[in-house]
């Protein structure tokens, strides 16, 4: 049995309030365990002389920042339009992505630095505590949990931005194994081993960071959607009674949402009522796609073959 169209268009309204809620419970999650894992790490990286555990320690603190500008960028980009921003606040999804990606940047660049710094020291200073490997472990297990679980979030409510928190958390994952590889051979006498590690912590962060702001710097440029998304919207279109052709079809990203402009080719000598409520239906099919925000239609007419002079 098939559901009313008024619980499907309840099911869109819902969905930005659904999807506020979401990131705001997963992200307080992400920082609780992000704020215990700095502090853990700091303390015992410290006590226990191991600069890679120190710089995974800056890792997580990096990721509590990162969830309160996706606290943030939650709250401000689930507005409706108003006289200032007409099409919405989407786009604030992808500044936040954007600040987030410069922020792992700045952060593995200070990594890298004081890395290279303790490698190039002579001595490179006393051997790693033991206390060290266990809590690198440890937070191995954790970022893996925490990238797991927001990654789910993150399909259900489809936020980019969301996905880009877990993913960050992945890296963190791969961090701390490397962090443990390089702990566990300072413990076997090859001291150079931690400060190595720190700095391969710091080159992973990086490639995230940038990979994280140049796509975000794409959607600000109005990147299109992808070719799947495209054809998809163009074949909906097309199968509509009384489009005789689609030209002109260009996307643009509105945070994880698509704008649409398109011409659609009509019958001359159709009324302005009949070819408007033909765009209107295009519209309809090609919106639903909930990727779709709006799109905007323009008739062309067109002359069949055999047909009579258009009336003015």
């Amino acid at each position: 049995m098939n559901e009313p169209k008024h619980a499907h268009a309840a099911i869109d309204a819902a969905a930005p309030l659904l999807r506020q809620r979401a990131a705001r419970r997963s992200t307080l999650v992400s920082v609780a365990i992000n704020l215990a894992l700095t502090v853990v790490q700091a303390v015992v990286g410290t006590l226990a002389n191991s600069q890679a555990l120190v710089a995974d320690a800056v890792h997580s603190l990096s990721d509590l920042l990162s969830d309160f500008i996706v606290l943030f960028a939650g709250v401000h980009g689930s507005k409706g339009p108003d006289e200032d921003h007409q099409y919405g606040h989407q786009r604030f999804e992808t500044a936040a992505s954007l600040a987030l990606g410069v922020l792992l940047c700045a952060v593995a660049v200070g990594m890298l630095w004081n890395a290279a710094g303790k490698v190039n020291a002579p001595g490179m200073g006393p051997a790693v505590g033991a206390a060290a490997l266990w809590i690198a472990l440890a937070t191995l297990v954790a970022k893996e949990f925490l990238f797991r679980y927001l990654l789910a979030v993150a399909q259900r409510v489809r936020s980019s931005m969301l996905a880009a928190n877990a993913w960050h958390s992945r890296s963190d994952a791969a961090s701390s194994l490397v962090v443990a590889l390089g702990i566990g051979g300072n413990l076997l006498g090859y001291r150079w081993l931690d400060p190595v590690a720190a700095m391969i912590v710091g080159l992973m962060i990086l490639r995230m960071g940038w990979r994280f702001g140049w796509n975000a710097m794409q959607d600000l440029m109005d990147r299109g959607a992808d070719a799947g998304t495209m054809e998809a919207i163009r074949r909906s279109m097309l199968d509509t009674p009384g489009v005789l052709g689609v030209h002109d079809l260009k996307t643009r990203k509105m945070g994880d949402l698509i704008l649409v402009d398109v011409h659609l080719e009509m019958d001359a000598l159709l009324t302005v009522e009949q070819g408007h409520a033909i765009a209107m239906e295009a519209r309809r099919r090609a919106m639903q796609n909930r990727d779709v925000l709006d799109v905007m239609t323009h008739m062309d007419p067109v002359r069949r073959p055999g047909a009579g002079p258009v009336r003015d």
